[in-house]
């Protein structure tokens, strides 16, 4: 399986890779009933809640997911994007009740995609001086912002380590970005717990985990946990202090793009603001 890579181009004008990774299909080896089921159970939603929510029928519903009743692709659209279903578990589905998938995978680089590439683009350009990178599904950096080489530049990192770099490997392997973390072992732990749930429907990023070492313990945490976590940075200007949260793309509906989240690390203090506003600015 070969990957394709497209540029995206920084705040600087310099070209940056991209890549993205075509999804496997896989003949689900479950009915399609079965599987409505379990989605709904999983959505803790009894099959009344989601006759309501959804306009079929609890009669209906409950032939469904017996395989008394074949449900038409409209019926099953509604019913999976009612529980959220993820893209590619919404083909499995479709497969096993006998129809052809819905959801396609495609590459970053196709015309099509012009405006998911623009609207990075805009999003890793408006959060400077703040880093902010794309992952893919696997946890790599797809693309970066120009802040995120300046932070690497301040914690003694070449700034073009971000290429090809995957963030959970740099976190969790020695001699990567979580040697430079005052917390490293906190957030060793929250993204081994973070991509272990979500290895649980990725192969490949499970393959990843089973490649590097596990967090020593928990018993290091503090028993009483802050409203958030802080993502505490060694630099050669002293502590530096990140609050992450994340953007995606609202009611996908391409595979590519629903595995794709942009992290931005949001400096918590005065004094990390003003160190990435300096060091921003210098870079120019």
């Amino acid at each position: 399986m070969t990957s394709q890579v497209i540029d995206t181009i920084d705040p600087h004008g310099q070209s940056q890779p991209m890549s993205s990774h075509p999804f496997p299909r896989a003949n689900p080896d479950t009915t399609a009933g079965a599987q409505l089921r379990v989605l709904r159970q999983q959505a803790q939603l009894s099959q009344l809640e989601l006759a309501l929510i959804t306009g079929v029928s609890q009669r209906h519903l409950s032939c469904i997911e017996t395989g008394r009743a074949q449900p038409s692709p409209g019926t099953l659209h509604n019913l999976l994007m009612a529980l959220e279903a993820p893209l590619e578990h919404c083909n499995n589905v479709f497969l096993a009740a006998g129809f052809a998938p819905r959801y396609e995978a495609t590459p970053l680089s196709s015309p099509s995609m012009e405006a998911i590439r623009e609207a990075i683009s805009h999003v890793l350009h408006a959060n400077n001086p703040a880093p902010a990178i794309v992952l893919g599904s696997q946890w790599e950096v797809l693309a970066a912002n120009a802040s995120t080489q300046v932070l690497f530049d301040l914690v003694g990192i070449k700034p073009e380590a971000a290429d090809g770099l995957n963030l959970l490997v740099t976190l969790l392997q020695p001699g990567g970005l979580g040697d430079h973390l005052v917390n490293a072992e906190e957030i060793r732990t929250i993204a081994w717990q973070r991509a272990t749930r979500e290895a649980l429907g990725n192969p490949e990023l499970a393959r990843i985990l089973e490649r590097l070492p596990a967090p020593d313990s928990t018993a290091t945490l503090p028993t009483e946990l802050p409203p958030l976590v802080l993502t505490r940075v060694n630099s050669r200007e002293g502590e530096l202090n990140f609050m992450s949260t994340f953007t995606t793309f609202g009611m996908p509906q391409d595979i590519t793009v629903t595995s794709l989240r942009i992290e931005h690390l949001i400096p918590a203090d005065t004094q990390t603001w003003q160190v990435m506003t300096a060091a921003y600015e210098r870079s120019k």
